[in-house]
């Protein structure tokens, strides 16, 4: 596989560790754990490649963040702001567009700082300010932006908000975020919030007149909306108020997992009949099923397949929402503050030291089109999971 053009850049190498920020020792990028291949013939190697040279691949939801080596000095680590980007682990990852998903609040919940605007603000300018010193990855505001990535061997980078919480109750702040580069950002968390409830909340009582409200200013802008962690009556009431398409950018099917954290078949179908696109979600003990109870690439591919049978080809892809160093260590971390625990009750699972196949952005998409292969996908379709059902949506949701 063709590597972008990276020449060893480490983040914030411009400052001194030390006197300009505290060092942290970081995890591995590549190889931390074992590396799995999907097992493929050398034809059918071959023809992965090729589809990874020749397409555009888009992670509709993704981290690409290094964690602490130690995960539970992640708290000190996010109060400093100054997270470090994996520009190793990208440029092998295939990935030409990446709906980079800054933390905005989430892990500074557990320093009771959570969700302020100007925690929003400066997890925004540290990132950006860290990719202007490097020339891999560049940010993507058009349309074209996403096009040329690929032909120039380097990643565009559709800089994402999990949740729309920090907003508060300011519609202008939705037209702020714009201006400094947010292009995707999600209506709630898994709590609720002002525009409409999270998938947390025992009652949903779906999408405020403030979250119209923003869905509209939304529309207006040009900003792609996501109603991955929404409740479902709140995801449905999105779908169905946004005059664009949506994405329900990391997720699967609670029919063959039943948790909140996962879709029912009937909001699946409708972001579908709007013309959405439904990303499937491989952050660790997620998408697993049970003929698959063991999270990894398998289980990872059931949802995939029963999502796409279910709404069609054309409106599926890839948000595995991975990042670099432990994850199942870092939701231990952060349990009680991220209500992970929550979200999984109803069934019971075997817990494992991490996804198989997808541990980390470096080996998901590889491994994702030697599976599609494996398993007799046309071309065609490879090439619209890939990215051209995301690229489509984004071509009418950015739309000015």
């Amino acid at each position: 596989m063709k590597t972008k053009a990276y020449k060893g850049y480490k983040s914030f190498q411009y400052l001194e560790p030390g006197v300009d920020y505290k060092p942290f020792k970081l995890a591995k990028e590549i190889g931390r754990v074992e590396p799995y291949v999907v097992p493929v013939t050398p034809e059918q190697e071959r023809l992965a490649q090729e589809l990874l040279e020749e397409n555009i691949v888009v992670s509709l939801h993704d981290h690409s963040f290094v964690t602490p080596e130690n995960v539970y000095e992640i708290f000190d680590y996010t109060r400093r702001g100054r997270q470090w980007t994996g520009y190793e682990g990208l440029s092998v990852s295939g990935i030409d567009v990446l709906f980079e998903n800054f933390m905005d609040g989430t892990a500074m919940i557990t320093s009771n700082a959570g969700w302020k605007w100007t925690d929003i603000i400066h997890d925004i300018g540290m990132r950006f300010s860290d990719f202007a010193h490097q020339d891999m990855l560049f940010r993507a505001e058009v349309y074209d932006d996403l096009l040329r990535a690929k032909a120039e061997g380097k990643i565009a980078v559709v800089a994402t908000l999990e949740a729309a919480t920090a907003i508060e109750n300011e519609v202008d702040r939705v037209d702020v975020l714009y201006g400094l580069g947010i292009r995707c950002m999600g209506i709630t968390y898994s709590e609720s919030n002002a525009l409409g409830s999270g998938l947390r909340e025992a009652n949903d009582g779906g999408l405020t007149q403030f979250g119209k409200q923003v869905v509209r200013r939304m529309n207006k802008l040009g900003m792609a909306i996501d109603t991955a962690h929404c409740g479902d009556k709140t995801a449905l009431d999105v779908i169905e108020y946004s005059e664009k398409p949506v994405f329900i950018s990391h997720v699967g099917a609670r029919a063959l997992w039943n948790t909140n954290r996962l879709k029912p078949d009937y909001v699946l179908k409708a972001c579908a009949e709007k013309g959405g696109v439904v990303g499937i979600e491989a952050a660790p003990h997620t998408t697993l099923t049970h003929k698959h109870p063991q999270h990894s690439i398998e289980s990872y591919m059931e949802h995939f397949e029963y999502i796409a049978n279910l709404v069609g080809i054309d409106h599926v892809a890839f948000g595995p929402d991975t990042l670099f160093g432990d994850h199942v260590g870092l939701h231990h971390a952060f349990a009680s503050q991220l209500s992970i625990a929550s979200t999984h009750s109803g069934e019971s699972f075997e817990e494992v030291e991490y996804v198989k196949g997808l541990e980390n952005p470096s080996e998901c998409f590889p491994n994702i089109t030697r599976w599609l292969v494996k398993h007799g996908y046309s071309r065609e379709d490879i090439a619209k999971v890939l990215g051209l059902n995301v690229l489509r949506v984004l071509k009418e949701a950015w739309a000015r």
